[in-house]
């Protein structure tokens, strides 16, 4: 189960990755961009085909990994609809009747064929419905949870982050509760958010559309269901509120503003929680990071009342919902505050105070990852005892691919060598991982003495070095919180909190290439070699 795991999110990561580049460059051939204006928070005409990329990514890796039965085969027919009709209405902007009629045949899709389809309620516990309410209960809500996604979509990294946050908390539930299906169904979607966010994150360079952003609603609704499915597992179907979380209190709170305002809910305006945040003085940077916070909330509670009963989640959504809908209320009629710093930033002046300008922390640290970070990996090629044939293989095709990269112009080759930097060094670090020897204490002590010092002196850089072009995001914090605190959750067994501690590593090391690319732009070609090195040597090892 942990190599399908790993290797199915690493698929729909390469893949995702790999595909977002050519995309962009076809974009604007095909006129599928997102244009200034309106509503719209971005200045400049931003591609909308990272939903395509996104869903590839996801979709290839669940076909290749995830065992075939009904339910597999009817999850993706459903995806490819709903991206399908997504896609088209990002290049024609469809009316909405039929945008509406493909998430209907995507959730018809699903309940007909797969099976998949609400069996219980909240209210009565136990007893089961029949088959055309719970047809029709489910085919109502993921097109719900659909739209509900598809409108938080209006800050760059928001949607997808707040997807993710959702499928890691599925992710973990499911792991609780040993569901291997909606585990194995959730991964790939987790590894391709992360190859598409790289990319969303603010100043976003694409945008998923709504093919990827209804997507994602689908999926999140559809492991919702099957997750709380009283036949397959202990939890209760009123989780599923919590899980989705924000997107929903969202919609519940804009389509109550529209209507006490005597306004039609379905023309849409800048009421949205992301619009209201932008308006009190939070900046672009610092609204996005407070919904993560808030989902991140809501899926604690889900953690929280997981074994509970309907009784107390149901009235506990309900009043949090309408705490939403009197904010929401009361902001539309202003009559709640806007305070706003003198610069206009609420949270911006709120920073450390730079107390040392010394070149030991402007121009040491990055020259420090300049040199230690590739000699490691470069030495870490000979440290595995042995190296799964898989991990060669892959590590050969992917070699093939990033020397093919280098050899085309040089606006795309940093896109081919990030992509060898993050393939190669995961599969460098899980040989490494798999294949440590217990004994070794002295060893391993220093192995991750050594990831220490690079995660203090990539911090340095971070904050001193005033060359650094490169930027944290939101998503930044959240993996490290993520890497952080899931080897400490309950539950998790040895192998799972192994996995922590491996994407702690991996992020560390992420962020110190990040760092080297932009910083040394014009050294691309090494950091290439450096990445085939590791390629080829983890492929050549196979047959040692």
């Amino acid at each position: 189960m942990i190599n399908e795991l790993f290797f199915s999110s690493m698929t729909s990561l390469l893949v995702c990755m790999a595909l977002i580049p050519p995309l962009r460059l076809m974009a604007e051939r095909f006129q599928v961009m997102d244009l200034p204006g309106g509503r719209k928070a971005h200045e400049h005409p931003v591609p909308k085909v990272g939903g395509i990329a996104l869903a590839i990514g996801a979709c290839a890796s669940i076909a290749w990994w995830v065992p075939k039965d009904v339910s597999t085969v009817s999850v993706l027919l459903g995806s490819v609809i709903i991206v399908g009709f997504g896609v088209w209405d990002d290049r024609v902007n469809l009316d909405y009747r039929t945008k509406l009629l493909g998430q209907v045949l995507a959730a018809l899709v699903v309940v007909m064929a797969g099976d998949i389809r609400f069996t219980t309620l909240p209210f009565p516990p136990d007893t089961e419905v029949p088959v055309w309410v719970g047809t029709l209960m489910t085919v109502v809500f993921l097109v719900g949870v659909s739209n509900a996604v598809n409108l938080t979509d209006g800050l760059d990294g928001l949607a997808g982050g707040l997807s993710f946050l959702t499928l890691a908390g599925i992710a973990y539930l499911a792991y609780l509760s040993n569901d291997s299906t909606v585990l194995l169904l959730t991964v790939p979607f987790l590894g391709a958010l992360l190859g598409f966010l790289r990319y969303n994150t603010y100043p976003a360079r694409i945008f998923m559309g709504d093919g990827g952003s209804q997507l994602l609603g689908f999926i999140m609704g559809l492991l919702a269901i099957l997750l709380s499915d009283s036949s397959r597992g202990p939890f209760s179907p009123s989780l599923a509120l919590f899980l989705l979380g924000l997107p929903f209190l969202d919609t519940l709170g804009v389509t109550g503003q529209r209507l006490a305002e005597g306004r039609s809910p379905f023309i849409g305006d800048r009421a949205h929680i992301h619009h209201k945040l932008l308006r009190v003085g939070f900046t672009h940077y610092e609204a996005v990071t407070v919904i993560y916070v808030i989902q991140g909330g809501m899926l604690g509670l889900a953690y929280l009342l997981r074994w509970q009963s309907d009784m107390l989640i149901f009235p506990l959504y309900l009043g949090i919902a309408l705490s939403v809908l009197v904010l929401f209320i009361a902001a539309g009629r202003g009559l709640l505050p806007t305070p706003k710093s003198q610069d206009g930033h609420f949270l911006s002046n709120m920073t450390i105070t730079r107390f040392v300008n010394g070149p030991w922390l402007t121009d040491l640290p990055i020259r420090f990852l300049a040199v230690v970070v590739p000699m490691f990996l470069i030495a870490l090629v000979f440290v595995p005892s042995s190296i799964p044939s898989d991990v060669g293989y892959l590590s050969i095709a992917v070699f093939v691919v990033v020397l093919l990269g280098l050899s085309f112009s040089t606006q795309i080759a940093p896109y081919f060598v990030r992509g060898g930097l993050y393939v190669g060094t995961t599969f460098l670090l899980y040989v490494c991982e798999g294949s440590r020897d217990g004994s070794l204490s002295t060893l391993v002590i220093a192995h991750n003495t050594f990831f220490i010092v690079v995660a203090v002196m990539v911090l340095l850089s971070l904050r001193f070095n005033p060359d650094n072009r490169f930027q944290t995001t939101p998503l930044d914090y959240l993996m490290v919180f993520l890497a952080v605190t899931f080897p400490l959750l309950p539950e998790v067994s040895a192998d799972m909190s192994h996995l922590g501690v491996l994407a702690a590593k991996l992020i560390v090391l992420f962020f110190s290439f990040e760092l080297l690319l932009h910083t040394f732009s014009n050294r691309v070609q090494q950091l290439g070699l450096v990445s085939l090195w590791i390629l080829f040597g983890l492929g050549i090892r196979i047959v040692w």
